[in-house]
């Protein structure tokens, strides 16, 4: 593509990554990424081993570390020994710059609500002890998610809602507060009307891109593993729905990136 772009989420300490990481970091840097933020899960041993393999491959990679509402049920007990988790893999990596994903997930609920409640409150805590941005997952539960980064005073952290896909009413809450809207590849779905009307009015100053590799691939490689390389993709799209230029997007998204994250 010819200039400089940021995957701001992607999953490549995962296992579907594992075979072929080589290749896929090779495809990243001739597709012109100079920064990806690689999310890991605290709780899983074998990704904060796979962080260390991507870290030695690729340069330009720094981390996100969390533990995501799907695994708070393995600190029902004992919702502050999250952050503690995720607070002893931090120490471990000096490469980190995020904290997260954290946050909420109604839409399969493999935690109960109170302690995906409790455990996303000690992280964001934590974040504001370590002074790292939050990255944040949202799912069917807006008003709870919200609800907590107020109580939390999450504003003077600041953080990016990830893959967002939500609509202008709820961009808005998230700029009110001063959250980044990072756009993945729903962008690119024909059908994803909402989606396209935010990808439009979100100031550029506020925008992130990513691709959440290994899901959601983009148009026209749906139904693949995604990448980030595919990154691409994305920046082309917003830029045709803005009437600008994924030169643009491109290097607008990658100044906020740094301006968030500190690579």
């Amino acid at each position: 593509m010819g200039i400089d772009l940021v995957d701001s989420h992607c999953h490549l300490a995962g296992p579907e990554f594992v075979e072929d990481l080589g290749s896929v970091i090779a495809r990243a840097r001739t597709a012109g990424l100079a920064h990806a933020l690689v999310i890991v899960a605290a709780d899983d041993e074998p990704e904060i081993e796979q962080a260390g393999k991507v870290a030695a491959e690729w340069d330009a990679v720094r981390f996100s570390i969390g533990v995501h509402p799907h695994a708070a049920g393995k600190f029902a007990a004992d919702p502050g020994g999250a952050a503690r988790t995720v607070d002893a893999v931090i120490e471990a990596q000096p490469l980190t710059r995020g904290l997260g994903e954290i946050g909420l997930d109604y839409h399969y609920d493999f935690a109960p609500r109170d302690v995906q409640q409790h455990v996303f409150r000690e992280q964001i805590r934590l974040a504001g002890r370590r002074r790292l941005p939050i990255v944040i997952h949202t799912r069917e539960a807006d008003d709870d998610t919200f609800r907590i980064l107020g109580e939390e005073s999450a504003e003077k952290i600041g953080g990016v809602f990830h893959c967002f896909t939500g609509d202008r009413d709820m961009a808005r809450r998230a700029l009110d507060i001063g959250f980044h809207i990072s756009l993945a590849g729903i962008v690119t779905f024909p059908r994803a009307l909402e989606l396209r009307e935010v990808a439009k009015m979100v100031p550029i100053d506020r925008l992130l891109i990513e691709t959440d590799s290994p899901f959601l691939a983009p148009v026209p490689h749906r139904g693949a593993r995604n990448e980030p390389a595919h990154v691409v993709r994305v920046a082309e799209t917003i830029a045709d729905l803005r009437g600008s230029d994924a030169r643009s997007i491109g290097a607008a998204a990658l100044r906020n990136f740094r301006c968030l994250f500190n690579p």
